[in-house]
């Protein structure tokens, strides 16, 4: 399976077909489940290496991070080391006492351990406009979700407090009403008990607010396979699931304006007319699934070629 993934791999460029026989297709699945399997085994000399001496390495993807009480000559020397495994892989390293990985900023504050959020300097404040077509729970959850953020990669209360500023700045900017942003950044704080930091400047109640949120855990329900269960010949994702006769998934579209009300409406209307004593409606269970409108990303960019192409039919004489 895995050859004929890797072997099979075809584009279109300007009406014509190609045959990519170096590498894998961006955005497989199956490439960069192999590339990760790969890099597990390239990087195993830096995993000991690492955790020989009691120091933290951490890989995403094609970024690395790596903490040493190293000289930067013997850092420099095992980095060149590894180079050699192999010549497609290429390691441009940042020794500093302040790095970035992916999205954190971390850094060496005299002997203390101090994260917050990068930024990169050409990245422009922008969030989700708040005229955008989308409905109000969407922008209703993104000043919570981004102090949430803020929280979790903030390792200080004064980190944290001008990485909120910045959120409230940017969606300003993006046309949010005070007032909304006002109402969920309370909203983020009495949620997380953590009140006390509305009106003062508590290090010590952040920090209990910065732990917890930090190794907190989502509440997701995990299928727990059998024991004498194979998750390789049977894996849980291509499980049937039973068909649930008594619930119906109804799609609407959304619309800003008076439209933007049609599910609270509609739920009242079921009650209404269906929900009585003895309806045999009562045993069905209606959900409503939202579907947003088409963004200018769905009409400008096209990533499948036309099906005359697919298909191999010439349309140029036509």
């Amino acid at each position: 399976m895995a050859r004929l993934i890797l072997d099979t791999n075809y584009f279109v460029y300007n009406d014509k077909y190609y045959h990519q026989k170096r590498g894998g297709a961006m955005g497989s699945a199956f490439t960069q489940v192999f590339a990760n399997i790969y890099m597990l085994e390239w990087e195993q000399e830096l995993i000991q290496h690492q955790a020989s001496r009691n120091e933290i390495y951490g890989r995403y993807i094609d970024d690395i991070f790596m903490t040493t009480n190293m000289k930067i000559d013997e850092i420099t020397t095992l980095i060149d080391k590894v180079q050699h495994k192999d010549p497609n892989i290429k390691i441009i390293p940042t020794t500093a006492e302040m790095v970035h990985f992916l999205d954190v900023a971390i850094m060496n504050d005299n002997g203390h351990l101090r994260t917050f959020i990068y930024h990169k300097p050409s990245a422009d404040p922008y969030y989700l406009p708040y005229t955008s077509d989308h409905p109000h729970r969407v922008h209703r959850n993104i000043p919570y979700i981004a102090l949430l953020r803020a929280a979790r990669f903030c390792s200080n209360l004064n980190d944290f407090h001008l990485e909120r500023i910045r959120i409230e700045l940017a969606l300003l900017l993006n046309q949010y009403p005070p007032q909304l942003l006002s109402n969920q950044f309370h909203r983020f704080f009495q949620m997380n008990k953590a009140d006390l930091l509305i009106k003062t400047f508590d290090e010590q109640a952040y920090n209990q607010l910065h732990q917890r949120l930090l190794y907190s855990q989502k509440k997701q329900k995990s299928t727990i396979l059998p024991s004498n269960t194979d998750p390789i010949i049977n894996p849980p994702v291509l499980e049937q699931k039973p068909w649930d006769r008594s619930l119906m998934l109804v799609k609407y579209p959304f619309q800003t304006g008076p439209n933007s009300t049609f599910a609270r409406q509609f739920y009242t209307w079921w009650e209404k007319h269906y929900q009585y004593q003895g309806s045999p409606a009562n045993r069905i269970n209606i959900r409503l699934i939202l579907k947003c409108n088409k963004t200018l990303q769905n009409y400008l960019i096209t990533k499948r070629p036309n099906q005359a192409l697919l298909k191999g039919t010439d349309t140029s004489s036509n």
